[in-house]
């Protein structure tokens, strides 16, 4: 049965909403310049150069015959403050007053479950939907009621897909941000409790403190690529599973698992056809999936799953693009100790079969074959040299989709 969201005002400790500011702890005031003018989402904003100062303070001043001097006047009264109200803008300032308002975004946290979604819109307003399209609707109707909505999910093992993809196609920011990242910040600030409230209210701090990439919505047919190449890497891991068992198996297993791997292997052999189908299909994937193919050692599945996982391909630096992946390497350094650099995060779906393509480049590509063979003359461990390899592949793979121009060695 479809219960309706129903916002409720939490009452939290100072230990969750944390110290007030400097303002409201001292008692200032901020003084609106511009009073008739809007300000976004019922919320007083100050504009141009605010007023801010201890008011009761400067009233009894002034009216008990305080200094009353133009310096006094020019002045406020505590350091590194605004001028008062009193003072109107000088020639010299009118200029701010026709430059547009940066809006800082209403930061929203959405925990996503299988059946439920649990939103924290802001320190006081919080609430609960189903995970159903009727859910999600009013969700939407309850994010739109901010001025500048920007809601932080966390990647929940493909549950958070038809979220994201329903709340950018209604306009409004997304954060896709790692599980392992935020549960870090909950570490750091002593939280040990894990409920789907607390972490709704966890996502919207850590957006609220860490800059975050925006989301963007995804080509349907990257999606379908991508999902071919799912189903394709499951196939090829069960039939992996298959294949160790069968020199084990007994007479009448082993009969059971031949079928198995006959059935594996003829649905693995359709994934691949449709893959290489809806390649060809699309003209852009097309185009640069021949350019990848170019290259000695660069084969159609990689090609595809560069695609399909690295949208990012021939838009960034290399550099940047070889941190996405996982292949650049990291100082662990500590004072006078050089700690070995070691490769860490990433994406492992592309670096696994970036793997096979490095192995198979050192042996047929005449380039990073003798790349290879200078690293191992110099003393470097071997699998070392394939994450050089590894490296070098993507950055001349970014190189090639970046520039039509650029010709391989021949």
């Amino acid at each position: 049965m479809f219960h309706p969201v129903k916002d409720r005002a939490v009452t939290k400790p100072d230990s969750e909403n944390g110290r007030q500011s400097s303002s409201e702890e001292s008692g200032f005031v901020t003084v609106d310049l511009m009073p008739d003018k809007r300000s976004l989402g019922g919320v007083a904003r100050a504009h141009d150069r605010p007023a801010v100062g201890r008011a009761a303070e400067q009233t009894d001043r002034l009216g008990l015959g305080g200094s009353t001097s133009s310096r006094s006047k020019d002045r406020c009264s505590a350091p590194g403050l605004a001028r008062t109200a009193e003072r109107a803008l000088s020639s010299n300032r009118k200029k701010e007053s026709t430059m547009p308002v940066k809006t800082e975004p209403d930061f929203v946290g959405l925990d996503i479950a299988k059946d439920q979604l649990d939103y924290c819109l802001n320190d006081r307003t919080e609430g609960r939907c189903p995970n159903t399209t009727a859910g999600r609707v009013l969700l939407i109707q309850q994010l739109r009621q901010l001025a500048h909505p920007r809601v932080i999910v966390e990647a929940s093992g493909g549950y958070e897909k038809v979220v994201v993809a329903e709340l950018l196609q209604a306009g409004i920011e997304v954060c896709v941000v790692q599980p392992g990242r935020v549960r870090a910040l909950a570490y750091a600030e002593g939280l040990l409790a894990k409920t789907d409230r607390i972490d709704a209210r966890l996502l919207r701090r850590y957006g609220q403190k860490v800059e975050l990439r925006l989301a963007a919505p995804t080509d349907p047919a990257t999606a379908n690529l991508r999902e071919l190449l799912e189903h394709r890497r499951a196939l090829s891991t069960q039939l992996v599973e298959v294949e160790g068992r069968l020199a084990l198996a007994g007479p009448t297993l082993h009969k059971l698992l031949e079928v198995q791997r006959a059935f594996l292997e003829q649905q693995l052999a359709t994934v691949e056809k449709l893959i290489h189908e809806h390649i060809d299909q699309n003209p852009d994937l097309r185009a640069k999936a021949e350019r990848m193919q170019q290259v000695k050692g660069v084969g159609p599945i990689l090609a595809a799953t560069l695609l399909a996982y690295v949208p990012e391909l021939g838009k960034v630096e290399s550099a940047q693009l070889s941190a996405l992946i996982g292949v650049a390497p990291h100082p662990k350094d500590s004072g006078p100790r050089s700690s070995p650099r070691h490769i860490r995060g990433g994406r492992p779906q592309v670096r696994i079969v970036l793997y096979m393509a490095a192995v198979c480049a050192t042996r047929w590509n005449p380039i990073l074959a003798a790349f290879y063979r200078r690293l191992r003359a110099n003393g470097k461990p071997a699998p070392v040299c394939l994450v050089a390899v590894m490296r070098k592949l993507v950055c001349l793979l970014n190189r090639l989709i970046q520039n039509p121009n650029f010709a391989l060695a021949s």
